[in-house]
């Protein structure tokens, strides 16, 4: 699979610290919406829900970040308190990292703005 391929490549770029987060990242994502199609997006590792764009996430100079959309960190506001978020993007770090069961609801939430 190609994508799969191009998304390894680009895990195996990012230090081996921020790679384990980030596949942590992938994982939960993949757990939370099994059917979601992995895709490099804007340059970046995510996801698509039924072709639509869903959630990407990515390895930056001094923090980590994911993608899932404006109406979803709105949604999930409060619990995002600690993070620096921008429309859009939730910031996090290894030693802020974001909750699983976070990320898994800010996908969740974009799942349901997709369907």
């Amino acid at each position: 699979d190609l994508s799969m391929n191009v998304i390894d490549e680009y895990l195996s770029n990012v230090d081996a610290i921020n790679r384990a987060e980030l596949e942590r990242v992938r994982q939960i994502i993949r757990q939370s919406i099994p059917d979601a199609e992995e895709v490099m997006t804007y340059g970046m590792p995510g996801f698509k829900y039924h072709g639509k764009y869903l959630v990407s996430y990515g390895a930056f100079a001094n923090h980590m970040s994911i993608f899932p959309g404006a109406d979803a960190i709105e949604q999930l506001k409060p619990k995002l308190d600690k993070f620096k978020t921008s429309k859009g993007t939730v910031q996090f770090t290894l030693d802020n990292p974001l909750p699983a069961k976070t990320i898994s609801q800010l996908v969740m939430a974009r799942k349901k703005d997709i369907a």
